[in-house]
């Protein structure tokens, strides 16, 4: 939609994130517990070590979220860059590995009262920010209106499934308020705390079938993460288990998955051919509420 001073914010939007290379791709669980946070974290210190410049986009507000997890000292969000005399550059956080965190929830929640100047003033921050960045990770939330919830077309999205009853049962009820409210149709997946190979395959392998024949969605598989116990002290420690225990089983599982993440689509030619569908939608904020499953 074009302002009266001509602003076309669409036309705006397809400079965002615009490096031939760049990958982004959100990740979601159904609810807290399913190891997303974990996940991204991970993901990132094993794209950093494999020399990517990585950033991730915190979606979560609760102590559960990306900074916690590094034992970052999270003050501020983008929103303050957005309302405030500040710039991106004041809130970015960076690990020792050189993973960059931008939290970026009070602004996600803030996009409805947002005038027309503070949104371009979003869109440039997301501009600077992630101008050298050759992979954006999205921790997303489904608590609220969601980053995730505003995906279209064929840009990846990541669903952490967990190999557990209450895991599948969450992540199909998911899957099936998105297939329904967001139109999404291809979901990429990864099993989380399975047993071994095997039975993430069946698990991967039933949801499949299931989403297909009720759903009409496509689940492509990516990969699993065995049951470590190694992850506790990673927790404890609020470190990513790549970087702490390399050896470990679930370390080469994850550097296996970020492998895998670098050989999806890239944004597309310019840069701008899939993030300009999501960017649309968060600018001109046309949300729908997840209801996440029962704790």
């Amino acid at each position: 939609m074009r302002s009266e001073h001509g602003f076309d914010q669409a036309e705006g939007l397809r400079r965002l994130l615009v490096r031939p290379s760049l990958r982004v791709v959100t990740v979601l669980g159904a609810q807290q517990g399913m190891g997303a946070t974990s996940v991204v974290v991970n993901l990132a210190a094993a794209l950093a070590r494999a020399g990517k410049q990585v950033l991730i986009l915190d979606e979560n507000l609760s102590h559960d979220n990306v900074a916690s997890a590094l034992a970052l000292r999270q003050r501020f969000d983008l929103l303050n860059a957005v309302r405030d005399d500040m710039s991106w550059r004041d809130i970015m956080l960076h690990t020792a590995s050189g993973v960059h965190v931008l939290p970026v929830a009070k602004a996600m929640q803030a996009l409805p009262q947002l005038s027309e100047a503070e949104r371009a003033r979003l869109q440039e921050s997301l501009t600077a920010a992630s101008h050298s960045m050759d992979v954006v990770l999205v921790d997303a939330t489904t608590e609220g209106p969601s980053v995730c919830a505003s995906l279209s077309g064929e840009q990846p999205l990541l669903f952490v499934l967990n190999a557990t009853a209450e895991g599948i049962t969450g992540s199909y009820a998911l899957l099936k308020q998105m297939a329904a409210l967001n139109g999404r149709q291809a979901f990429d997946l990864v099993v989380n705390k399975a047993r071994n190979a095997e039975e993430a395959r069946t698990v991967f392998e039933n949801m499949a079938q299931v989403a297909e024949r009720h759903l009409q969605v496509r689940l492509k598989y990516l990969g699993y993460i065995p049951l470590d116990e190694n992850f506790n002290r990673a927790t404890q420690m609020r470190r990513a288990l790549v970087e702490l225990l390399p050896g470990a089983a679930a370390s080469a599982a994850l550097i296996e998955l970020a492998r895998n993440l670098m050989l999806l689509p890239a944004a597309g030619k310019d840069g701008s051919n899939t993030l300009n569908q999501l960017l649309q939608r968060l600018l001109q904020h046309k949300p729908v509420q997840l209801v996440h499953a029962a704790r």
